[in-house]
C-alpha cells in the first residue's frame, strides 16, 4: 500500500468495519473501573484516553515508531529530556536549533546539573563534540536558517560513542523525512506546524525507536501532566490525513518562491535546501522526500524586511510555520537567533501559487 494511503488510513476503523469512519472523540477524566485496574484499557483521563490511541496510532505510521502525544512541541521536549538525561549527564544540542530549545537546555538542564554543548548543525558540526555526551539532539532543517546535517552519519558516530540520538523533525515533519530510519532512537516534533497545518491547535509527540523508550515517556507524561486535549487531538488526528496533500503543495511552492527569490538583485541571500546552491543540497535531497515549506532569505536591512512585509496582501504577517495559509515575518523582532536584522522566514501555504509569486514580486518591488 502506498505510503499516502497508509496515512489516510492510520488510526481509523478498518474499511470492513461497521459505523462511523470516523471515531468519536472521548471526552472523559473518568472511567468505569471496577476490581483490578489492570483489568481496564481505561481508567483515569491523564493516564489514557482512547482519543489519543488513535492520534498516536496514526503518528506511529507517520514516524516508522512508537509515537506519544503531548500538549505542545515544548512539552515533549521536556519528556524527551526528562526520560534521557540526569544530573552529570551532557546533551549535543545544535546553536541554531529552535530557541526555546536552547533555553531549556542552558537554564532548566543546567539547574539539575546537566551540562549543554551547542555546535552548529551546518557540515555536521555536532559530531565534532560527542566524546562523553549521553544525548544528540540534532535538528535538520534547523529553524529559521534552514542548515542540514546528515542524520545517518551523525546517528552512526553517536552509537558509536554509546550516545542516544534525538531529531527535531518539526520543519520536515514525518512525512518528508524519517529519522528513525536513518538511525535515530527519537523523533520529536510540534505538532502545531505543518503536521496539523490549520494554525488551529498546539500539541507536540515524541516517537521513540522501541516501545520501552515509549513507555518511559508514558510514564513521564502521566507524572508531569503534559496531556493533551481530546478535542485538539481529534482535530488533529482529522488534520494529518491531508498532510500529503497540503505538504506536496506547498513544498512546491516554496521551491518556486525560493527560485523567484534566488534570482532578484534586491535579496542579498536566500536559504532553501531544495536550491542547489544551498550547502548541503545533496544531503537532503538524499534523505528528504521534498525540502520543506519555508523559505528564509536576508533583505540586509530592518527597513527593507519591513517594507518587503507592509507590501504584502495575501501573505499574513504572523509567526509559527507551516500552515495552509501563507505566513511571512522579520524573525530577528523576537531575538535569540544569530540573524540578521532583515532576515525573513517566509512559509508557503496552499494558496495558488500564481498569487504568491505575485505577492512576492509585490514586496520585492516595495524595495
Amino acid at each position: 500500500m502506498h505510503r499516502d494511503t497508509q496515512i489516510l488510513e492510520a488510526g481509523y476503523p478498518r474499511p470492513s468495519t461497521p459505523g462511523a469512519f470516523v471515531p468519536p472523540v472521548q471526552f472523559a477524566s473518568t472511567f468505569t473501573a471496577p476490581g483490578d485496574p489492570a483489568e481496564h484499557a481505561y481508567t483515569y483521563g491523564r493516564v489514557h484516553n482512547p482519543t489519543w490511541v488513535a492520534w498516536e496510532a496514526a503518528l506511529g505510521v507517520l514516524d516508522g515508531g512508537e509515537a506519544v502525544a503531548f500538549a505542545s512541541g515544548m512539552a515533549a521536549t521536556a519528556a524527551l529530556f526528562g526520560v534521557t538525561l540526569k544530573p552529570g549527564d551532557v546533551v549535543v544540542m545544535p546553536d541554531d536549533s529552535y530557541y526555546l530549545a536552547r533555553v531549556v537546555a542552558s537554564t532548566w538542564l543546567a539547574t539539575i546539573g546537566v551540562t549543554a554543548r551547542f555546535a552548529p548543525t551546518a557540515h555536521d558540526g555536532q559530531r565534532e563534540a560527542l566524546d562523553g555526551a549521553t544525548l544528540l539532539w540534532i535538528e535538520t532543517p534547523s529553524n529559521p536558517r534552514l542548515d542540514v546535517c546528515d542524520i545517518e552519519r551523525l546517528a552512526r558516530a553517536a552509537h558509536e560513542r554509546g550516545v542516544l540520538v534525538a531529531v527535531d523533525n518539526t520543519t520536515a515533519t514525518g512525512y518528508l523525512q524519517q529519522p528513525l530510519a536513518l538511525g535515530a532512537d527519537y523523533v520529536v516534533a510540534s505538532d502545531t506546524k505543518a503536521l496539523t497545518g490549520h494554525s488551529d491547535l498546539v500539541l507536540g509527540h515524541v516517537t521513540a525507536a522501541t516501545a520501552e523508550r515509549a513507555a518511559a515517556l508514558r510514564t513521564w507524561r502521566t507524572q508531569q501532566g503534559a496531556i493533551p486535549g481530546p478535542m485538539e487531538t481529534w482535530l488533529a488526528h482529522r488534520s494529518v490525513a491531508t498532510l500529503p496533500l497540503r505538504l506536496s503543495r506547498q513544498c512546491a511552492s516554496a521551491m518556486e518562491i525560493a527560485w523567484l527569490l534566488s534570482t532578484s538583485d534586491a535579496v542579498d541571500a536566500v536559504l532553501y535546501p531544495g536550491l542547489r546552491s544551498h550547502p548541503a543540497h545533496a544531503i537532503a535531497a538524499r534523505q528528504m522526500r521534498a525540502f520543506g515549506p519555508i523559505v528564509s532569505f536576508d533583505l540586509g536591512t530592518r527597513a527593507r524586511a519591513e517594507a518587503f512585509l507592509g507590501a504584502l496582501t495575501v501573505v499574513r504577517e504572523a509567526t509559527s510555520f507551516g500552515g495552509i495559509h501563507s505566513t511571512a515575518e522579520r524573525r530577528a523582532r523576537w531575538g535569540g537567533d544569530a540573524i540578521g536584522e532583515g532576515f525573513i522566514r517566509f512559509s508557503a501555504g496552499c494558496e495558488s501559487v500564481e498569487d504568491l509569486l505575485a505577492d512576492v514580486q509585490r514586496g520585492l518591488r516595495a524595495l
